[in-house]
């Protein structure tokens, strides 16, 4: 999500800087090169050492540190940052950027570099309340290249219950990585598909398939890192919510169906998704009876089951009346003739795009962290991309989706 980006931690005096290593480490994961700077204060919580070791690269402590201004002066370091997070941001930092004050090497950075700059803040709930604490956070999320993450709520150091708890390091990587992205999807509104659908046999069993959701997802965390306000329809998968994104869940497929028409054919013509990504790997046939009870293996040594259709959701979403349909973007999981498959599925339900994968054998793509597409669009096109980390993927279908689709741009004025 970070990839060779480069990352300035900032982590000033608050209980919240004994996470620093952890959130280093995780920043280094998602791909950044991360230098840290600690205030006066932060070495109260959390040892300058523990932070090199977990970045590689020197830690900054003071701003007349001739041994560091050699290795980095603060101004070059202003400039080397393709973005700065602040976490924990304590009251006192918040009142001390909110005004410019330049005292430290953390604040020095912070008024010269024009990189984007994310705060955490992180403190008591009463200290968080505060007027001039609020007005501070006024002041910061209105200046231009500041993003503010709000904080968790829970249980507190200071053994109170409430606001100030600093996020989890996804939540600050996915703020980080929106930060960093050109926001093309601004204004725009999104709905993602993910994940299986189980049909009922008994209330005990199903049929389903093996997909993980991954990708799905993936897709969803990318149309919100590039402003799209986005529902991701999900079915029975174990995957954290996406960051900025609205979830539903969904079982069946024909809840995922119901679920779908509701968001398309809302009532507010505000509301309807503007693009329809169907990255779910939706059942095609259900029992066509549930049984009430338990079905026992005393019952017989054979079970037949009367399977019927389910419903297709991408068939009638491309039915809809031209002035009713969103841009349709399908998914065709297949074990054979790739390119012919999904070319057909592409003219025969109506799509502008489709993302063609296979998925039997040992390239499988179901539950793995890395995939390889195919995307075949409506006017001919035809782009390969991966083996790569499915975000990767992601950023990709969305890349060629703008490319064909100029009119799905950034609104001038998000709504």
């Amino acid at each position: 999500m970070l990839h060779g980006k480069r990352v300035i931690l900032g982590i000033s005096g608050g209980i919240a800087a004994y996470k620093g290593p952890a959130l280093v480490r995780a920043l280094v994961e998602a791909g950044a090169e991360v230098r840290v700077i600690l205030t006066r204060s932060a070495v109260e919580f959390v040892a300058p050492l523990a932070l090199q070791a977990v970045s590689h690269n020197a830690v900054g402590l003071d701003l007349f540190d001739p041994a560091y201004e050699a290795q980095i002066g603060h101004i070059e370091l202003a400039r080397w940052a393709d973005a700065v997070l602040v976490a924990p941001t304590t009251a006192n930092l918040l009142a001390r950027l909110a005004y410019g004050l330049c005292d430290d090497l953390l604040t020095t950075v912070l008024c010269a570099t024009r990189a984007p700059v994310v705060l955490a803040p992180a403190m008591n709930s009463q200290m968080l309340a505060h007027p001039a604490v609020q007005a501070n956070l006024a002041l910061l999320a209105a200046r231009e290249g500041h993003l503010i993450v709000q904080p968790d709520q829970g249980a507190l150091a200071c053994q109170e219950i409430g606001p100030g708890r600093m996020p989890d390091p996804e939540v600050l990587i996915a703020a980080l990585a929106g930060a960093l992205s050109p926001r093309r999807l601004e204004g725009r509104r999104a709905l993602i598909t993910a994940g299986p659908t189980r049909e009922a046999i008994d209330p005990v069993r199903f049929l389903s398939n093996p997909s993980s959701g991954k990708m799905g997802f993936a897709v969803a965390r990318a149309a919100a890192l590039l402003g799209a306000r986005v529902t991701l329809v999900a079915g029975p998968v174990s995957l954290p919510d996406p960051v900025g994104v609205e979830r539903i869940d969904v079982v069946s497929a024909e809840e995922m169906f119901e679920a779908v028409m509701a968001r398309v054919q809302h009532p507010d013509p505000d509301q309807r998704p503007e693009v329809v990504v169907k990255a779910a790997a939706v059942a095609d046939w259900r029992p066509a009876q549930v049984a009430d009870h338990k079905v026992k293996k005393t019952e017989g040594e054979q079970l037949t089951l009367v399977m019927e259709r389910t419903r297709d959701i991408l068939a009638g979403l491309g039915a809809l009346p031209d002035d009713r349909r969103p841009i349709l973007v399908g998914f065709a999981a297949e074990t054979r003739d790739l390119d012919r498959y999904a070319l057909d599925k592409l003219n025969r339900k109506n799509l502008d795009m489709i993302v063609a994968n296979q998925v039997s054998g040992p390239t499988s793509a179901f539950g793995a962290d890395l995939n390889a597409v195919t995307l075949f669009d409506r006017q001919g096109g035809r782009v390969d991309l991966g083996p790569a980390p499915k975000d990767e993927i992601a950023a990709g279908i969305w890349g060629h989706l703008l490319a064909i689709s100029p009119q799905l741009g950034a609104r001038s004025r998000p709504e």
